[in-house]
């Protein structure tokens, strides 16, 4: 009989989802990492296809894991993508597809799995969300939404599956240096913004460039999942006190309460 914890990564054929499924492979978990296509073999992972904006997928894809193990123990909803531009320039369908994987993707696999673990008597849900998520970029607006959306969910979430012996958190990271800065799809379309758009998403990306390794995201969040239970929020964020200001504030005298008072932000500020 198989006594190895049941794990499911979406998003795991590359960068954290990849970092995070090797990680909890190696903890001794028997780990299926969800994508539409392998990348490349990952030590320890098994691969299956599934396509988490497809509702019938993800179905079959978890169904399947159940089939093979019997169980499903943890659940780290980690597909996502980015898109970056002034709001007004994002197109409508751009915008609903940031939402239709970061949020809804989340949703559609935790409601793929809670069934399983409700009738096995517990189970782990972890959802990536981000630093954005309480903290929202200016020129990433969809993305912030789509973060903070996920936060809002897992309170929510978390107080209905917890009778059931089910935890459910979000892990929101600061900067990490991994593929998904070159995979964001970005509208520059400046006009009125004279130059701040490009100057604002040149500077994340460099700060993202600079952050920190995906393996040690991976670590902090198979460590999360492994877990019974924890706040169901948790930042941890490799960020300094000056980065996260000025993502938060803008200039001329916004306040924000959690870090308490305002200073420029390069990454709204038409001065740079």
């Amino acid at each position: 009989m198989n006594t190895s914890r049941i794990a499911i990564v979406t998003g795991g054929s590359g960068g954290i989802g990849r970092c995070t499924a090797m990680a909890l492979a190696r903890a001794g978990c028997r780990v299926y990492e969800f994508s539409r296509r392998e990348k490349a073999p990952t030590p320890g992972v098994e691969h299956l296809t599934a396509d988490m904006t497809d509702e019938a997928s993800v179905q079959a894809t978890v169904a399947e894991v159940e089939r093979r193990e019997g169980r499903i123990d943890i659940l780290v909803c980690n597909a996502g993508f980015g898109i970056s531009g002034a709001a007004e320039y994002t197109a409508p369908e751009d915008a609903h597809a940031q939402l239709e994987l970061n949020l809804y993707g989340a949703d559609r696999a935790a409601r793929a799995v809670i069934p399983v673990m409700r009738a096995q008597g517990g189970g782990r849900i972890v959802c990536m969300s981000s630093i954005a998520g309480i903290l929202p970029i200016p020129f990433q607006l969809w993305y912030s939404v789509s973060k903070a959306a996920i936060n809002a969910y897992v309170l929510a979430l978390q107080n209905e599956v917890r009778p059931f012996g089910i935890s459910v958190c979000a892990v929101m990271p600061g900067d990490i240096a991994s593929g998904f800065t070159a995979n964001r799809k970005k509208t520059l379309r400046e006009d009125a913004y004279g130059g701040r758009v490009a100057r604002s998403v040149a500077r994340m990306e460099h700060d993202e460039e600079t952050g920190m390794s995906p393996e040690a995201a991976g670590a902090f969040i198979a460590k999360t999942a492994l877990r019974r239970s924890s706040r169901p929020l948790m930042p941890w964020v490799c960020l300094t006190r000056r980065r996260l200001l000025r993502r938060s504030c803008c200039h001329g005298g916004c306040r924000t309460a959690s870090l308490g008072g305002c200073t420029r932000n390069k990454y709204r500020c038409a001065h740079g």
